[in-house]
């Protein structure tokens, strides 16, 4: 299972956000054999919505990056095209719990030369989905979205931190 790069500041993935989530994203394959993002992150009280619970908004960006990095899949550090969203779509079914580990997976369900389609789900630690989304993304080159430079960002693969 190859890991994803990470940035510095970004909400999601940033290494360095103290107010970010922090998610790890790696490369891995369905049961069926096709490609997919596995994330995991572990909410913290300033990630809080209701009372113990992870804020709605926090989870959709999870959701959305999980899908959105399913076009770099094997692209290691040098990633060519980025999925930026153009709409999501969420169904939220049960509570999401902080301070536990937590996953979501991500896919590609079509793509053409310009957009693709993907889904994702968010799952509890007894395996139960919390959360669904579907979304549809434009492929797009970083020079078209952004003039910064992906090693000033801190664009790289982190090794994870082992806790203990």
């Amino acid at each position: 299972m190859n890991k994803q790069p990470n940035s510095h500041f970004c909400f999601i993935c940033g290494v360095k956000n103290i107010a970010g989530v922090q998610v790890r994203f790696y490369e891995t394959r369905a049961d069926d054999g096709s490609p997919e993002i596995l994330a995991r992150f572990c909410g913290q009280p300033i990630h809080q919505g209701y009372p113990g619970r992870m804020h709605g908004g926090v989870l959709t960006g999870i959701l959305d990056e999980t899908m959105g990095r399913a076009v770099n899949y094997g692209a290691g550090e040098q990633v060519e095209t980025w999925g930026v969203t153009a709409n999501l779509d969420l169904r939220f079914l049960l509570p999401v719990p902080l301070d536990v580990e937590l996953s979501a997976r991500g896919r590609i369900t079509s793509e053409n030369r310009r957009l693709f389609q993907g889904s994702s789900e968010v799952y509890l630690p007894d395996g139960r989905v919390a959360v669904t989304a579907t979304g549809k993304f434009w492929k797009m080159p970083l020079d078209e979205i952004s003039d910064a430079d992906p090693t000033a960002l801190g664009w790289q693969v982190y090794p994870d931190e082992i806790k203990g």
